[in-house]
């Protein structure tokens, strides 16, 4: 099955003709899902970070029924701590991409 058919296109490249922070995002999922842990990390440097960081908002899904504060507090904490290493990890390397490569 082809499944860059069924990808999304990135809007920003699509209207300005620029990738987006996330571009490549979809495409080193599907790698990492095919075993290619090194390409899909050269694709999209903040594949396993973001991989991890929707693992632990999805475990704080799952603890959110229970009474498990100290654990929710800790999830909560890990997250947010993925998500400015993610949102650095994107930008640095997007003004690698766009700025110092050129």
């Amino acid at each position: 099955m082809d499944i860059e058919k069924y990808m999304l296109p990135c809007v920003s490249k699509s209207l300005f003709g620029l990738e987006c922070l996330g571009c490549g995002c979809q495409r080193a999922v599907v790698l990492v899902c095919q075993g290619q842990f090194k390409t899909a990390l050269l694709l999209f440097p903040a594949i396993y970070t973001s991989i991890l960081f929707f693992i632990f908002l999805f475990l704080l899904l799952l603890t959110k029924n229970k009474n498990r504060t100290k654990l929710q507090f800790t999830f909560s904490k890990i997250i947010i701590v993925l998500g400015v290493l993610n949102f650095v990890i994107m930008l640095v390397f997007f003004m690698a991409k766009h700025f110092i490569r050129q």
